[in-house]
């Protein structure tokens, strides 16, 4: 009798709900829009460290006051942004534990040893190709293109400025490399955001993204060997390079030893070991290698003597990273991260950004919008298309490459399953658009940082920010060729080469 009664009150709550009108819709969109605007006017690069997240709770409210116009209950508005905060719980894990891996790899001369070894391999003949390389490498072992441009890419602006190289080339080889590193790291942030909002494996998307991403990068590679190889490079002076490693060496230890928790982590990725797991092992071996490999730096950082100042300076690797000691500014500042401490404005960012997705959903406001984006569209490129450009106005619009990869996830997921596609596709093209279209736009956050930052308008380099440019175009291509687009229900199961075998 009860049940019935239950049963019957649920229908009659639904009833009750009114269709949201495309108006009732965009609402809470274009004042998130105007917000985050704002907000990235008054604070700039800093305008992800608070305002936007305050802007994106703000603006849940004013959606959930538009759902309850249409007939909901502020329960179910409340439920709506709980759902979508519980979406990513996982996610929330992983870059804790990410965190904690960054902080134990620098006290362990893993990463300080990455870009010793990377760092070598730039020869003046290859320049701006080999900037693009090194920051690649680089960026991929700490998974920030912000801190790779900040520190390596400001040496190498210094030492193009002493060759007469273009800067606007070079601040472009730098950026492409930067991003290269940034979206196939396991340690990126927006590389896992983009996994979990699309509900995916990290290792699995990390996978998927080598269709578009290294073509691209490859493309990238050889336009600047071109163009460095038909200009005039000088006599090259690597004076700033070799302070970088000689800090480096006083610092750390470095030996190919260092490297073992890489190769760890890369094995069990390789295994298909879940993502939190690995993290968290490549962690604690990073951990133990400090230990034995790097006792000086471990007990430095805990400010004591004996042994167990060992166990605490491990420790605190973990919860709040390392802090370089280096007189070299630029590898005080490259080894001066991680720690689960560095996550949390993240994920301070991401609970926001979760809260008003949820609401949007709960309330109709997405599917109105997204059924009005789709409208025209028929056929898998029409929607990759979409999405790109969808992701690019985003990061035009909102300021935020987070902004870019949270809500078009949010909103596209379902348009993808409809046409059949994984959501390996979807996150796959968030990272081709999101991610990288953010450092092209002079206002947003990475528009305004890697200028500032490396001296060079952001419309100035532009141009030769070329795997940026290259990875959109190429999302695009495959989606009107049908390539490489997962259909729904099958896994990548394969490697890469074993799959290309098998074709």
């Amino acid at each position: 009798m009860s049940q019935t009664s239950s049963s019957d009150a649920t229908s009659s709550s639904s009833s009750h709900h009114r269709s949201p009108t495309l108006l009732d819709a965009l609402i809470p969109l274009l004042i998130l829009i105007a917000l985050l605007s704002l907000s990235v006017f008054f604070y700039g690069a800093d305008s992800s460290y608070g305002p936007n997240q305050i802007a994106l709770l703000l603006c849940a409210g004013v959606a959930a006051l538009m759902g309850m116009k249409n007939g909901f209950t502020w329960k179910e508005m409340e439920e709506g942004m709980l759902h979508g905060i519980g979406l990513v719980f996982g996610a929330i894990l992983i870059l804790l534990a990410v965190g904690a891996l960054i902080g134990s790899w620098i006290l362990a001369g893993t990463v300080p040893s990455m870009i010793y070894y990377g760092v070598q391999i730039l020869s003046p003949q290859w320049f701006y190709a080999a900037s693009c390389l090194i920051c690649a490498i680089v960026g991929l072992s700490i998974g920030s293109s912000w801190t790779t441009a900040g520190t390596l890419g400001v040496a190498l602006m210094g030492i193009a400025g002493a060759l007469g190289l273009d800067p606007a080339i070079t601040a472009g080889a730098v950026i492409s490399g930067a991003y290269f590193g940034d979206k196939m790291s396991p340690l990126s942030d927006t590389t896992n955001v983009a996994a979990a909002v699309t509900s995916n494996d990290l290792f699995l998307h990390i996978r998927h993204m080598l269709w578009t991403t290294m073509p691209a990068f490859g493309l990238a590679l050889i336009i600047f060997a071109v163009i460095g190889l038909s200009s005039q490079t000088g006599q090259a002076s690597a004076a700033d390079i070799q302070q970088l490693l000689g800090a480096l060496q006083e610092e750390f230890s470095i030996s190919l030893m260092s490297l073992l928790p890489l190769a760890l982590l890369l094995a069990m990725a390789w295994k298909k070991v879940p993502a939190y797991p690995t993290l968290i092992i490549g962690a604690l071996v990073g951990c133990l290698i400090a230990v034995i490999f790097e006792p000086n730096a471990t007990r430095q950082l805990a400010g004591g003597e004996g042994p167990l100042s060992l166990v605490k300076g491990a420790w605190h690797s973990l919860f709040d990273g390392y802090k370089s000691t280096s007189s070299n500014e630029a590898v005080a500042s490259l080894l001066s991260k991680g720690g689960m401490s560095s996550m949390l404005n993240t994920i301070w960012l991401i609970i926001s950004a979760m809260a008003f997705g949820g609401v949007m959903e709960r309330a109709g406001f997405l599917e109105r919008i997204v059924n009005w984006a789709l409208s025209g569209v028929r056929t898998v490129g029409g929607l990759i298309t979409t999405t790109v450009l969808t992701c690019f106005g985003m990061n035009a619009a909102a300021g935020d490459q987070y902004m870019a990869i949270i809500i078009p996830g949010r909103m596209f997921r379902e348009a993808f399953a409809d046409k059949g596609l994984h959501g390996l596709n979807l996150s796959r093209t968030l990272e081709d658009s999101g991610t990288i279209t953010s450092v092209l736009i002079p206002w947003n956050t990475c528009g305004a940082y890697m200028s500032a930052t490396l001296g060079i308008a952001t419309f100035t380099y532009a141009p030769y920010a070329l795997f940026n440019i290259l990875c959109p175009l190429l999302a695009i291509a495959y989606g009107w060729l049908h390539f490489k687009q997962m259909p729904l229900g099958k896994q990548e199961q394969l490697p890469v080469a074993e799959e290309v075998r098998a074709q």
